[in-house]
């Protein structure tokens, strides 16, 4: 989430020097207390908080209402900034803090006027979930109450913390859509602009299947050769080289075994969500114990700060995890004059001041224009059935069986969802929103194509897999149903198959698992992707072996793997991306004239770069190259050149080594802007370890945002490890506590520890 808050916080030195000055005494005073009795008019029962060596929050309660106010009241001490981060965020409410400077992303957020919708739907949740949602609120509210000063943040930016309402939940989890969902949005705008400018030839070359493919049925998208659409020599007379951004939204893993494939019989599930890092990191460890129905339930994972539901966990009959499912579930509609137009006006209040914001509306959502063309945007989020509480239901399931159930009216950005049982057990479901609508499209529709009643249906008969054959499950961001499904669910940016092939292979190698074994798979960094193209750099140097004697050595020697001392990795790696930027720098030009990318597409160009390169398509060659031969000798050449000049003060190729270029730097906000701070604020500059395109996804503030391996009914040997500590204030004993197992490599228990402090809640005493 923190990826989006692109703010600026401080400006002078001033105000710096004044920032710097008070901020330890500010600290100190902001400490919550985690060892006292209080009382609250919001809980039936007494309830106690207790917090481990990682600052878990482990609360025992008589229900879940009362639970839910107990992780209120952690979420609330520990993690607030971060919570009103992401309210603010999805809701278009940053400038109020930040000011003008937020202003353009609070609009963009205005366009799907999500606040406006949290309230709408939470008026019509169900009276329990509703009841839950309220007493959560008033946890983080009473916490806020209880703290003797408000934390550095508000100190920093001088702004007051708003209370916490029931809609506030919804539009943290609106956040996620927006981090998880963005993407989707932003590739079929492109793809229509790529319609528009170059025709439906050139859509079709650059998304065509890959040869990385990992459903769980087996099948195939054809990969029939495509015909390779001409560049005019004006077009690559133009082009300029820009770094075509990887998208960062691609990454979670998660696989299963049934209880055939277990020492125990229990079912195996591991799960790593991957997302930009921050400080805090996202996830919030908790366990809440407490009774429904006359049974004791006990239920221990992650939660969202801001959301009073587990959402990664075992509640000791069942675990479940969740990667980004990536069907399609949004679609830009082409109007004209003749499409009924009307404007909302949004209020966006700024720190002493406000701006009005006019959004264009349309029956089909709200109107964006690019270029001479307008366009108005459907999207699941923007439905009612978008959001709700469903995932609390999962606390007390007892089979995969119930679990599907529930996934199928699940108000969250669809996801992949595993769950396991301790019967043996393993099922696949894509749970969250998506819409009945048949026709999913890769670009823009016509308003007559446009299903305007099967848009306001949820669609809940998803495909589903109980038990596989296999006995063996996993998904990784790329397609996981069948080609048939993949026809009516469409395609809303999937991941390159590379990830979720290595895992499902790996997977097929063994016929036995432990716990031990799914985390070395969680480590996995085998190269096996790049393999073609160091083979290609090699071929290319080697025409030149005594100018090229030492790359040709690291190259060789590579190890196959994104290990920390590799420098040949970092030199196939580079030279894949500056062939792809470079070569694609014709389309990239021509789009950035309307503020568009290829970005949001460039996991599909690896087919149409190879096709390119082994036809040696002479139209798409740069104007001052002769040949592919040398066209890529100087993509190689130009690489290395930029990444000498990036990592080495001596110009010395051994500074390549891949754990120094991708070091990992998870940074609080504000140290980015007050780099002062960084020391006090941003987690220790580790060596990287991982990439894109295996299972140990790492980029510099990107990766496992945790790392959960389990069987129900033995939690007792399962792993939780998390890259950031529990709390956000950084003289916390927490704030840090975990982050050394994490970059060590190391297993985190997934249960608690021996409780050091225990703050306990009463009923007020009726007068």
């Amino acid at each position: 989430m923190h990826k989006t808050v692109k703010i600026a916080l401080v400006g002078t030195s001033s105000v710096a020097a004044a920032v710097v000055g008070g901020l330890y005494l500010s600290l100190s005073l902001s400490l919550p207390a985690l060892d006292q009795n209080v009382t609250s008019d919001s809980v039936k029962q007494q309830v106690s908080l207790e917090r481990d060596r990682l600052g878990t929050a482990i609360i025992h309660a008589s229900d879940r209402q009362d639970a839910a106010y107990a992780l209120g009241y952690a979420h609330g001490q520990d993690r607030f900034f971060q919570m009103d981060l992401l309210r603010r965020n999805s809701a278009g409410e940053l400038a109020e803090i930040f000011g003008e400077k937020a202003l353009d992303l609070d609009k963009r957020r205005r366009f799907h006027q999500l606040r406006k919708r949290a309230e709408l739907i939470v008026a019509k949740l169900n009276a329990e979930h509703l009841a839950v949602l309220t007493t959560y609120a008033r946890g983080v509210n009473d916490a806020l109450a209880a703290q003797t000063l408000s934390s550095f943040e508000y100190i920093v930016t001088g702004a007051e913390p708003k209370p916490w309402q029931p809609a506030d939940s919804l539009l943290v989890i609106y956040s996620m859509y927006l981090d998880l969902q963005g993407n989707t949005i932003k590739r079929d705008l492109t793809l229509t602009q790529i319609q528009a400018l170059f025709g439906s030839e050139m859509v079709n070359f650059l998304i065509q299947p890959s040869q990385y493919q990992a459903p769980l049925d087996g099948s195939q998208l054809a990969l029939t050769p495509l015909p390779i659409p001409a560049l005019s020599n004006n077009l690559l007379v133009q082009a300029q080289t820009i770094e075509i951004a990887e998208p960062q939204d691609i990454g979670s893993n998660n696989w299963a075994v049934t209880g055939e494939l277990t020492e125990n019989g229990n079912a195996m599930l591991s799960d790593d969500m991957h997302l930009s890092f921050a400080v805090p990191i996202i996830w919030y460890r908790a366990q809440l114990n407490y009774q429904k129905d006359g049974v004791e339930r006990q239920v221990t994972g992650v939660s969202l700060p801001g959301a009073p539901a587990i959402v990664v966990g075992s509640n000791g009959e069942v675990a479940w995890g969740f990667t980004n499912a990536y069907v399609d579930t949004a679609d830009w509609v082409a109007i004209d004059q003749k499409t009924p137009i009307y404007f909302e006006n949004e209020t966006i209040a700024l720190p002493d001041s406000e701006v009005v914001y006019a959004i264009e509306m349309s029956p089909y959502g709200p109107v964006k224009e690019v270029g001479e063309q307008r366009y108005a945007l459907s999207w699941v989020a923007h439905t009612d059935y978008a959001v709700n509480m469903q995932l609390i239901e999962l606390d007390s399931i007892a089979s995969v069986e119930q679990g599907i159930e529930i996934a199928e009216s699940m108000g969250i950005p669809v996801q992949n969802m595993l769950l396991v049982d301790s019967m043996g057990s393993a099922a696949w479901k894509p749970a969250g929103a998506y819409p009945s609508r048949t026709n999913p499209s890769n670009v823009a529709m016509a308003t007559q194509d446009y299903q305007s009643v099967n848009w306001l249906q949820d669609q809940v008969k998803l495909p589903q897999v109980i038990d596989p054959e296999s006995n063996r499950l996993w998904t990784g961001n790329s397609r996981v149903v069948s080609v048939d499904a993949h026809k009516a669910l469409g395609d809303g940016g999937y991941a390159l198959g590379a990830r979720s092939m290595q895992i499902r292979d790996r997977l097929l190698e063994a016929e036995r698992f432990s716990i031990k074994d799914f985390y070395q798979l969680q480590l996995d960094n085998e190269a096996r992707f790049l393999v073609p193209w160091q083979q290609l750099l090699l071929k290319q140097l080697s025409a030149q072996p005594e100018r090229f004697a030492e790359d040709i050595d690291y190259i060789k020697s590579w190890q196959a793997c994104a290990c920390s001392d590799s420098v040949g990795y970092t030199l196939v790696r580079h030279f894949r991306t500056q062939v792809i930027d470079t070569t694609f720098a014709p389309i990239e030009t021509e789009l950035a004239k309307y503020q568009l990318s290829l970005s949001s597409i460039k996991r599909y160009l690896e087919p149409g770069i190879w096709q390119l390169i082994n036809t040696q398509e002479p139209s798409w060659l740069p104007r001052d190259e002769q040949s592919w031969s040398s066209h890529l000798l100087q993509m190689y050449l130009s690489a290395k050149e930029a990444s000498l000049a990036k990592y080495s003060d001596s110009n010395e190729m051994a500074d390549l080594a891949w754990g120094k270029v991708n070091q990992l730097k998870i940074q609080h906000p504000f140290s980015k802007q007050l780099p002062v701070l960084s020391p006090l604020l941003d987690m220790p500059v580790v060596e990287g370890f991982g990439d894109s395109f295996m299972p140990a996804v790492q980029g510099a503030s990107f990766g496992a945002s945790q790392r959960f391996i389990v069987q129900p009914g033995d939690e007792e040997n399962g792993i939780m490890t998390i890259p950031g500590g529990q709390s956000g204030h950084p003289l916390s004993d927490f704030y840090r506590a975990g982050f050394d197992e994490y970059v060590s490599q190391e297993s985190t228990p997934l249960l608690p520890g021996e409780a050091i402090h225990r703050l306990t809640i009463l009923p007020s005493t009726e007068d």
